[in-house]
């Protein structure tokens, strides 16, 4: 693995279910806007900005290994770094309705006008963050590299931003699923790319965030989500980084992803862990799932919610606990501390 001997490397041993003291967690969104150390960095630079800035993308990287105590960090960056380095014009106005694009692709002319991109020229940037991160972790905890799925890259893509009823993406692949599928090889091809460079500058383990595979029929999502995270997962230069799968609103396909050949699945909150367990039935490791609205409770809740969830998975290798997506960008502080805290504290009598 990425490659010095690791203080705190439970999340690795976790994803290829060896036997852990106790179980790791991390959590998707964990750099960002509910820490007031994230929000002083932000009074400073817009929101790109931070993502281009590699000394700025590490310290807020660092921010919630520093306070909450995570067992892992997670690269800060965008998965829309992507198609904006294959030539779109990417504006992102956080408080303003999200990312879009200004010119969106409809078209095969504007698909294939498209660039190719090279990770070491294009998103050097990413890359530069990744090292400067891996010196400051200075081999406390791994570090998660990450990108989107092709399907959700080309949901914002064609849409050119978020949708409630996805119209035009869902025109494509209804009307002209060949040029879904043209772009969701390039974008495949890309992402490949991109991991495999994120591995080589240091990222431990790499997750593929698919956060709109959920809108499709399970037919579709065979066909222009899963059939792309494969021919990933197969294409990624690694030797034994861990990859992790995370498709929200997919868990009725559980068992056709453990065939994907990624190390872990992740859950949203709609899906029973134990449940998901027996499906998986130790083809792959889980990550998930506590609904993340429950970080608005007390304490009290949070804790009986992380009790349940350990419970549920139960004295099995292969977990990583993690929430259903991400953290939401106004919940308290002392309420993350107190998840993160309580499977650290609770989790270990699970691997006696």
């Amino acid at each position: 693995m990425n490659k010095t001997t690791l203080q705190n490397d439970l999340i690795l041993k976790a994803a290829t279910q060896q036997p852990v003291e106790r179980t790791p967690v991390w959590f998707m969104r964990q750099a960002g806007r509910y820490l007031p150390e994230y929000r002083e960095v932000r009074k400073k630079v817009d929101f790109l900005t931070l993502c281009k800035t590699p000394e700025l993308a590490a310290e807020v990287t660092m921010q919630p290994v520093d306070i909450i105590g995570v067992d892992a960090a997670i690269i800060f960056s965008d998965i829309l770094v992507i198609p904006e380095a294959m030539g779109m014009n990417l504006i992102i106005e956080e408080n303003k309705g999200g990312p879009r694009f200004t010119d969106p692709v409809r078209s095969r002319h504007e698909i294939d006008m498209l660039r190719d991109i090279e990770p070491a020229e294009d998103l050097q940037y990413v890359l530069d963050a990744i090292k400067l991160t891996k010196k400051e972790l200075n081999n406390r905890i791994p570090l998660i590299g990450f990108s989107g799925s092709p399907w959700t890259l080309l949901t914002y893509m064609v849409e050119g931003g978020g949708s409630k009823n996805f119209r035009h993406a869902k025109e494509m692949i209804f009307n002209n699923p060949n040029d879904a599928h043209a772009l969701l090889d390039r974008l495949a091809q890309a992402i490949a790319k991109y991991l495999s460079a994120q591995i080589n500058a240091g990222a431990n383990i790499v997750q593929i965030f698919d956060t709109w595979g959920g809108i499709l029929s399970p037919d579709a999502f065979e066909e222009f989500s899963l059939r792309y995270i494969k021919q990933i997962i197969d294409a990624i230069k690694r030797v034994d980084e861990p990859v992790i799968v995370f498709c929200k609103g997919c868990a009725y396909a559980l068992d056709e992803m453990t065939s994907l050949g990624a190390d872990v699945i992740g859950l949203d909150w709609t899906f029973d862990i134990g449940k998901a367990r027996e499906i998986v039935n130790g083809r792959t490791a889980l990550q998930g799932n506590m609904d993340p609205t429950l970080l608005y409770s007390n304490p009290d809740r949070i804790r009986h919610e992380v009790l349940r969830i350990l419970e549920k998975y139960g004295r099995h290798p292969g977990h990583i606990f993690n929430l259903g997506h991400g953290v939401l960008p106004d919940v308290p502080v002392e309420n993350v501390k107190a998840f993160v805290d309580t499977v650290k504290n609770e989790s270990g009598k699970y691997h006696k």
